[in-house]
């Protein structure tokens, strides 16, 4: 009976093979059976419109006048928005802007202060 390697995100000792990836039933992780890209794929930069690299707690200024959907409200160009925080997907920028709201943003809409 072969043993496999706990899961690297959550410690799980529960882990399986599916294929060529190595998957946690706890927590979702996948990774590859082999362990060479498994660090590389964990870490995605995320990059403003300029190219400059965004982290959590950074502010940054919209670029362009966004309608926001559902409202007739629209965040205008120029709008400083502080402590903004990274997430996955689509809109990769959850933030927090007076006068409106939480709301999430693509960071190509935004540039670095």
């Amino acid at each position: 009976m072969s043993t496999l390697p706990p899961c690297p995100k959550c410690n799980s000792e529960y882990t399986y093979e599916d294929g060529t990836q190595l998957i946690c039933p706890e927590c979702a992780h996948e990774w590859s059976a082999s362990g060479d890209a498994e660090a590389a794929s964990d870490d995605v930069v995320k990059k403003d419109s300029v190219g400059n690299i965004l982290q959590d707690g950074d502010t940054v200024t919209v670029i362009k006048d966004l309608k926001v959907k559902g409202s007739s409200l629209v965040v205008k160009v120029g709008t400083k928005v502080k402590n903004i925080r990274l997430c996955d997907g689509d809109h990769d920028i959850d933030c927090k802007i007076d006068g409106i709201g939480a709301m999430k943003l693509k960071s190509e809409f935004v540039r670095k202060v």
